[in-house]
């Protein structure tokens, strides 16, 4: 009397398309979050140490001969 199972046939496929799509969608967004901080945070701190020191020594700040024992030390 109602027809309620009327039109809802291939639409269903739709639905269950669209909700793995969503999915994949933000479980894809979680993993590149992840791996993007994880990417920075694990930046060379050696490289970073190395330049700071050619920056002080640029600068005059340290002579050759601590420029030259900082390198010795962080390789």
């Amino acid at each position: 009397m109602w027809h309620f199972g009327d039109g809802m046939g291939w639409w269903m496929l739709f639905g269950g398309a669209w909700s793995f799509a969503l999915w994949g969608v933000v479980i894809g967004l979680v993993v590149w979050a992840v791996t993007r901080m994880s990417r920075r945070s694990g930046s060379s701190s050696k490289d970073d140490a190395v330049s700071i020191a050619r920056e002080r020594y640029a600068r005059g700040e340290i002579s050759r001969e601590e420029f030259d024992r900082i390198k010795k030390d962080l390789s």
